[in-house]
Order: structure tokens, then C-alpha cells, then sequence
């Protein structure tokens, strides 16, 4: 087995502590080796092997480094990311990996010039929802694909105090829940040919938009993707209808729950517990209907894929070019929803 992936940690607030560090430490292919914070006490009790440093330069200066994990508030993550690829270091980047679209293809260019990873933070791509999803399409049980429908709703009708509520500094649901579902259709379907989009905000007192609306036209079928800050009876995950029948799917991936819990990739039980999806196909000439397991979820496969490709030349699976169309259509459904049209994908290379 190759030797452990060694990584930075660009910050500790929320997802550096609960999505980033636990997931890289117990994924068996990497380690949490050095920890850049302003809470120097709080990372050193939960990761005491770490060098806990003061920023990314001190963090930078460390040689034995492979890899830096930008989890900090998203109008730093430009700048972060474009010193450490500067640096000569792989760089992983919490979503959305900019506030735009040239800045995403920015840090692809510089990138590649340096033969180093840019790498989104997309790990959606391994929620066993998604997976099952992915699977379910690749056996082509639903016929030719009519429409896809994917939720992600919640009812928070309080606006917290955080930076994530501040529309100046790239918070609010185009840009919170935006990239990962946007990312999904994307690697199920490829780019759109058109986007179309209502963003919208809802709850008193709210800066940055708590409801977003997207359409991605593919010619023959739509990809409708939908986040709701305002939604108490919560719609399904998934819904996708094809010429032979119907796949629905209620319930998030269980592994955000799990990790804010306490619990870690390797421990019993973990990625586990998802709801079962349901199914309706043609068999012969009759409608049946069955239930669809869900798979496990798999955090740790974002990583270990990471370590892969780093340390093995194996192709990552979520690319420089994808971080950057992501944020494409970002800026389109947000210039869509402002000017009432339908607008073209052009791909930015």
C-alpha cells in the first residue's frame, strides 16, 4: 500500500472540523498532518499529531506537504488556492471553489501549467443516493430519460448571523447547495445545451438568496435541480421518469448527519441507514412496482481517489473543468433569474 497522503488543513471552522479532517483521517489512504487555524487549541486536542500552524504561508513552508484543503469562507477561496498552486502544492477547494467562473478556469490554467491537482470539493459524488442514482441510469432500467428532478430541501426560516448568509461573500443557496447539485447532473448527463433559472429571496431578513430554481435543457429531456431554505413538507430527493417508467427517492444521504454526530468513515454503521427508493417499470405489458436499496455512502472514496491520483497518476474523478462549468452555470442561472431568459451553456476552456 502506498504511504499515507499527507495533507494540509486550510482552516477549522465548521467544514474543515466536520467534513474535511474526520473523513481524511480515517479514509486509511491519507492523514491530517498539519492544520492552519486561528483555533489552535480546539485542532490540536482533536488532531494532537497535527503541526497546527497560523496560516498559509507557515502552512506552505512545510515540505513535507502533498496536499492543501481550502475549507474557509468562500471569498478567500480564490486567493488561498491560487498561492498554494503557486507554491507547487495540490489543492483541494471547498464548494464553490471561487465566486466566479474566470476565477475557477484561473486556477485551472494555473493548474495544469504546474502539473498539479485543482480539485473541487464535490463529495456528493459519493452519497450512496447518488450512487444508486448513477447505477439505476447506467442500466438503462427507466427507458430514454424524460425528465430528472433532484431536491435538496430545508426548513430553516431563521436567518443566522454567519458569513454563509452574506450574498458579498458567496453565501446563500446558488453557491451553498448550487455546486453539488449542479455537479450531480453533470456527471450523469454532461454539459447542457441551455440554463434557466428563478433565484429568489424568501425569509425576512435574508441577504442572500434562500431559493433557487434551475433548468438544464438537454435537447429531448430537462434536468430541473431545486433548493429551498422555506420547505417544512420536504419534496422528494430524486425523481426521474423515463419512456418505461418512474424512479422516486425521499431522504438525504445520512453521512452529514453522521459525521456531525461524531461518528467516522470505518465506524460501524457509517454511511449507512439511507432510505430505499421506489421504482415503477413496464415488465411485458403490466406496471410493477419494487423497492430500490440505496447504496452506502462513501466519503472516504473522495479521498482515496485523491490519494490515488497523487500518488499513483490515477485520473481523478471530479476535474479542474468541471469545478469551472459548475460555476458557469452559476453566473447563468443567476443572470437568467435577473433578466427573466433562457440563456445558452457556452463551456469556458
Amino acid at each position: 500500500m502506498s504511504a499515507s497522503l499527507k495533507i494540509g488543513l486550510m482552516g477549522y471552522g465548521f467544514a474543515g472540523a466536520t467534513f474535511h479532517a474526520p473523513v481524511i483521517a480515517h479514509c486509511g489512504r491519507a492523514s491530517v498532518a498539519a492544520i492552519a487555524t486561528g483555533q489552535p487549541e480546539r485542532a490540536l486536542a482533536d488532531y494532537p499529531h497535527a503541526k497546527i500552524v497560523a496560516d498559509l504561508d507557515a502552512l506552505l513552508a512545510l515540505d513535507d506537504i502533498d496536499c492543501v484543503v481550502i475549507a474557509t469562507p468562500n471569498d478567500t477561496h480564490f486567493d488561498l488556492a491560487r498561492r498554494t498552486l503557486e507554491a507547487g502544492k495540490h489543492v483541494v477547494v471547498d464548494k464553490p471553489v471561487t465566486l466566479t467562473a474566470a476565477e475557477a478556469h484561473t486556477l485551472a490554467n494555473i493548474a495544469l501549467a504546474r502539473s498539479k491537482l485543482f480539485v473541487p470539493f464535490h463529495n456528493r459524488r459519493w452519497d450512496g443516493d447518488f450512487l444508486t442514482v448513477r447505477d439505476l441510469l447506467a442500466r438503462v432500467e427507466l427507458g430514454r430519460i424524460t425528465q430528472y428532478e433532484s431536491h435538496f430541501d430545508r426548513f430553516r426560516p431563521e436567518v443566522r448571523q454567519r458569513w454563509r448568509e452574506e450574498a458579498s461573500r458567496g453565501g446563500g443557496l446558488l453557491f451553498d447547495l448550487g455546486p453539488h447539485l449542479i455537479d450531480q447532473a453533470l456527471a450523469l448527463f454532461g454539459a447542457p445545451q441551455t440554463v434557466s433559472a428563478t433565484v429568489r429571496t424568501h425569509r425576512d431578513n435574508a441577504g442572500a438568496p434562500d431559493y433557487v430554481h434551475i433548468q438544464l435543457g438537454y435537447g429531448e429531456f430537462e434536468v430541473v435541480l431545486h433548493a429551498s431554505a422555506l420547505t417544512a413538507w420536504v419534496a422528494p430527493r430524486f425523481v426521474i421518469h423515463g419512456t418505461r417508467g418512474s424512479y422516486v427517492k425521499y431522504g438525504l444521504d445520512t453521512q452529514e448527519d453522521q459525521l456531525k454526530a461524531g461518528l467516522r468513515p470505518g465506524d460501524e454503521g457509517f454511511g449507512a441507514g439511507n432510505t430505499a427508493g421506489t421504482l415503477r417499470v413496464l415488465e411485458g405489458d403490466q406496471e410493477v412496482e419494487r423497492e430500490v436499496p440505496t447504496r452506502n455512502g462513501d466519503y472516504a472514496g473522495f479521498y482515496i481517489a485523491l490519494a490515488d491520483a497523487i500518488q499513483n497518476g490515477i485520473a481523478f474523478p471530479v476535474t479542474a473543468q468541471d469545478a469551472v462549468d459548475v460555476m458557469t452555470i452559476i453566473e447563468l442561472a443567476a443572470r437568467s433569474s435577473e433578466e427573466g431568459v433562457r440563456l445558452p451553456f457556452e463551456r469556458i476552456r
